[in-house]
């Protein structure tokens, strides 16, 4: 999921760290109130236009610092026992630290209020380590009123993927209030959403899967999913996520959101519309790269469109009939799940409708029938039982002798 696998966790003295960055002091140079911070740090501070100390917030009589020689020889001694002790192991100063409670309180008071990026950059990513550590972090985090919406604040008022990103991350890691994440991004206009999308678009692997879970999660009413689905371009950009050439995590996350919206009918309209069912198909035909969770909710979704005659109707014409193939194929192979899905939408389409005798032809062609027989002798559920049992009625072979049956089925073994 792209996770850096060489990342570094040291525990940092707390009188090393900058109380602007976090990070280790590398040219420690103390202010007239006796604080003492990052020399890059405080100037960056100081040349903003800011008149006082940032530690203590009292307003300075001269901008003047000077170096803290002292306490750099003890950052050198402390620097060079870490190497010899963590061989390999990274500059201290850049080491990837996890923040205290403390520290993290301190620099959430700091976000809201700094213009200089780099900084605030170097706050995020120090919230994204937090929240990435523990549940207890993720819980702390949670539990602040303003937290949330302060990251939504970031999310819609630029348009830089840089702070997106970790905004998104952080969102994605706490799972907080569903719903009063939704009103606040709804509350944001477009502006999250565009925000979003460019996240998808132009982010690495895990922003894009981050990014569709987010979507996912603050879809909670129909207003919600018909606000999101009918932005531009977000629906068209989740449909390209679950191309058979994507990460097989990425898929399995834009199915979900998918599936989410496709609950409300002008939505599965829209997808349907949007060739939703071609990717579908091709997912379904390409066995050897899909995984269990990836078929089961292609199919789930499948079911959802079938709902609709324009469904229906693009689920028989693809390639004639080759998306039904698909789906007979998935019968008895993948899991109990993916077979009652599959079965769903064989009996929505050749029982219930009947609109299109390209499906039936395709249940024959693939041998469909002598699965569905296996499927009556199986520990299906009730319910698909007698949908197979009504399909193979349709289908017109229950006239089908006892010895043809057993021959059919010899070597048929469920999942």
């Amino acid at each position: 999921m792209g996770r850096d696998e060489t990342e570094t966790y040291i525990t940092v003295p707390s009188f090393f760290k900058c109380p602007i960055s976090l990070d280790v002091m590398k040219s420690p140079v103390s202010l007239c109130t006796g604080v003492t911070y990052d020399r890059a740090s405080i100037q960056r501070w100081l040349d903003g236009g800011n008149n006082t100390c940032p530690a203590t917030m009292q307003i300075l009589p001269t901008k003047d610092f000077v170096p803290n020689l002292t306490l750099q020889r003890l950052i050198k001694v402390w620097s060079d026992s870490v190497g010899r002790y963590s061989s390999g192991s990274p500059d201290p100063a850049s080491a990837k630290e996890i923040p205290t409670k403390e520290e993290l309180n301190q620099s959430l008071k700091r976000l809201s209020l700094e213009k200089d990026d780099e900084i605030r950059l170097e706050i995020l990513s120090r919230i994204v380590r937090f929240v990435k550590n523990s549940d207890a972090n993720r819980e702390f985090l949670t539990g602040k009123d303003d937290f949330v919406p302060m990251l939504v604040d970031i999310i819609a008022t630029t348009a830089k993927t840089e702070f997106v990103s970790p905004a998104i991350k952080i969102l994605d890691a706490i799972k907080g209030d569903g719903e009063k994440l939704s009103n606040l991004m709804l509350a944001k206009g477009t502006n999250c959403f565009k925000a979003i999308l460019v996240a998808i678009q132009r982010g690495n692997l895990e922003t894009k899967i981050e990014s569709v879970t987010v979507l996912d999660w603050i879809c909670i009413d129909a207003k919600s999913k018909m606000v999101i689905a009918e932005h531009d371009g977000i629906l068209r950009e989740s449909i390209k996520l679950i191309s058979t050439d994507s990460d097989l995590t990425l898929i399995e996350a834009s199915l979900s959101f998918l599936i989410t919206i496709s609950k409300s009918k002008r939505v599965r309209s829209k997808l349907i519309a949007a060739k939703t069912i071609t990717k579908i198909k091709e997912i379904l035909l390409t066995e050897e790269t899909t995984s269990v969770a990836v078929t089961e909710k292609s199919l789930k979704l499948l079911e959802t469109l079938s709902s609709k005659r324009e469904g229906r109707s693009e689920i028989c014409g693809e390639d004639k009939g080759r998306c039904v193939e698909g789906v007979v194929n998935k019968l008895l192979k993948v899991s109990t799940t993916a077979t009652e899905h599959a079965v769903t939408i064989l009996w929505c389409l050749c029982y219930v409708f009947r609109e299109d005798k390209t499906a039936e032809e395709a249940v024959e062609r693939c041998n469909g029938v002598t699965k569905l027989l296996v499927m009556i002798q199986s520990n299906c559920s009730v319910m698909v039982r007698q949908m197979a049992k009504d399909l193979i009625k349709v289908i017109k072979i229950n006239n089908i002798s006892a010895s043809a049956y057993e021959t059919k089925t010899t070597h048929i073994t469920p999942f």
